[in-house]
């Protein structure tokens, strides 16, 4: 009976490194024939995967492959939910899009279209705190100016601090410096969380609606401002 010499300089490093070049041709054989559990079905059952459950066991490959899938069934339905939730607000905002601008339609007067207004912000869409300003001090006077109605100069000081807003023209979500708030929200100093900005009229030429709540996090700069915009371009259209 003969053995065979170690080969000169195989240490457990050189080893190692055959292993993994062993491993690589495995992985580039498996992926080359991805048949090859087919022609195999009976080492599909008898591999076992450094995968520990709960009980301390190893489950084999089929396990772990059928655990795979129901995580990722799991994380679809998830998804799917989150989508359909989506949609579900959705439909709920635009039904009451609809029915502000259907109000409007009807309303036969400016200070009729302003209720509608005033209704459907504080009813329809939930909004605790809200002021429209407008730079039209006649359409002001027709209305009657009030806690949600209020005539602003343009070329008051104080709305320097809404420049880039105007400039853009998209509604702005977040929280505003103390001065600003002040400005818009005066007797409501401690329930300003967070604010909606909506420029009324291209570039805020009609004016500006303010929304606030007392929620820190109700408008922030990530949410979308698309049914804002929808809003603030209704009621500059029913205000002109």
């Amino acid at each position: 009976m003969t053995t065979q010499a170690k080969p000169a300089g195989a240490t457990p490093r050189t080893r190692r490194a055959g292993a993994e070049i062993d491993a690589a041709a495995v992985v580039d054989y498996l992926t080359t024939h991805t048949d090859f559990f087919s022609d195999h079905p009976e080492l599909v059952a008898t591999l076992k995967l450094p995968h520990i459950r709960s009980d301390g066991h190893t489950v084999s490959l089929i396990e772990r492959q059928v655990e795979v899938l129901r995580e990722r069934a799991r994380e679809h339905e998830l998804k799917f939910r989150e989508l359909l939730d989506i949609g579900h607000s959705n439909d709920a905002l635009a039904r009451k899009m609809h029915a502000l601008a259907l109000g409007l339609v009807h309303a036969r007067d400016t200070a009729t279209r302003f209720n509608v207004v005033e209704r459907s912000l504080r009813e329809d869409f939930a909004a605790e705190s809200f002021v429209v300003l407008l730079h039209d001090r006649a359409l002001v006077a027709t209305i009657g100016e009030g806690r949600a109605l209020r005539f602003v100069d343009p070329a008051d000081e104080a709305l320097k601090a809404f420049e880039s807003l105007y400039s853009s023209g998209k509604p702005r979500c977040g929280q505003i410096r103390d001065t600003s708030r002040d400005f818009l929200f005066p007797a409501a100093h401690s329930e300003v969380g967070s604010v909606a900005l909506v420029p009324l009229g291209p570039g805020g030429s009609r004016g500006l609606l303010a929304i606030a709540s007392p929620d820190a996090s109700r408008f922030n700069p990530t949410m979308s401002t698309d049914y804002l915009a929808r809003i603030g371009e209704l009621i500059a259209t029913a205000l002109a």
